[in-house]
């Protein structure tokens, strides 16, 4: 949970800024989107699992491209 405690002499708007940036530092903005619909256990485990995969094929890539040069 965010909280905000308001600092004197402080206009709304830059309360709103800092409560913008404290969401979104938090990770609750990501997680209200993940969560918005229901993802099967299994679709989760897929989206990991070609995640993983492109880090790799990118590793790779880069490691090429470093031998190469």
């Amino acid at each position: 949970m965010v909280k905000l405690v308001i600092r004197d002499k402080e206009s709304i708007q830059e309360a709103v800024r800092r409560f913008r940036k404290l969401v979104e530092r938090s990770g609750l903005k990501r997680e209200m989107r993940r969560r918005e619909h229901f993802e099967k256990p299994s679709e989760t485990k897929r989206r990991a699992r070609l995640r993983t995969v492109y880090k790799i094929k990118l590793l790779q890539k880069h490691a090429n491209e470093g031998i190469v040069r």
